[in-house]
């Protein structure tokens, strides 16, 4: 019986699919980009990283001190394909970046961690000035929910360079051909 990661705390697989088929219809092909993730390393990003690696795009992963990439999970994407790029500033992390993603400081089942995490990511979020480092046309992604202010401003996520509404449509789209796929049916 096939059995679909719909969401864990370690990946977010469906997630990452709906996000690779925005960026493809969006910007272009995954192996022409450079997509800079904002944040904290968390379920979204390792499988968005994956996905952008296998696909020969190049990872740009930032974070505050606590919330990084380890060296080891870099060493393990380094070896799915394209490249990866660890940075210390939400500044240098975006900068060159056709895509700048994100996502809520504080996931599902963290919730006793708010007031540390708004204190740790203060400076991580991405507005109107860090946007304005990534490359002309840059796009704006977030999985949802969104916190307007926190990880992202509203002028960012309510602009015409966000994705994230189209993000949200195609994760029907990428659950539904997962599943045809498993189960061995036609596209």
């Amino acid at each position: 019986v096939p059995v679909v990661n719909l969401l864990s705390d370690r990946s977010h697989p469906l997630q990452a699919l709906a996000d690779v088929i925005t960026m493809v219809e969006a910007v272009g092909a995954i192996d022409a980009l450079e997509v800079a993730w904002v944040g904290d390393y968390n379920n979204v990003a390792r499988s968005l990283s994956e996905a952008v690696c296998l696909l020969g795009g190049s990872m740009r992963l930032g974070g505050p001190p606590g919330h990084q990439v380890t060296a080891e999970e870099v060493t393990r994407l380094s070896q799915l394909g394209g490249s990866v790029s660890v940075h210390a500033s939400p500044e240098d992390t975006v900068t060159g970046a056709h895509v700048v993603h994100t996502d809520t400081w504080t996931s599902m089942g963290q919730e006793s961690e708010t007031d540390a995490r708004r204190g740790a990511f203060e400076g991580w979020t991405v507005d109107a000035a860090l946007m304005s480092r990534a490359r002309p046309g840059a796009r704006f992604m977030h999985c949802m929910p969104v916190h307007r202010g926190e990880e992202v401003s509203a002028d960012v996520m309510d602009s015409g360079v966000s994705l994230a509404v189209r993000q949200g449509h195609h994760r029907l789209t990428a659950a539904r051909g997962a599943l045809r796929w498993v189960l061995g049916e036609d596209a």
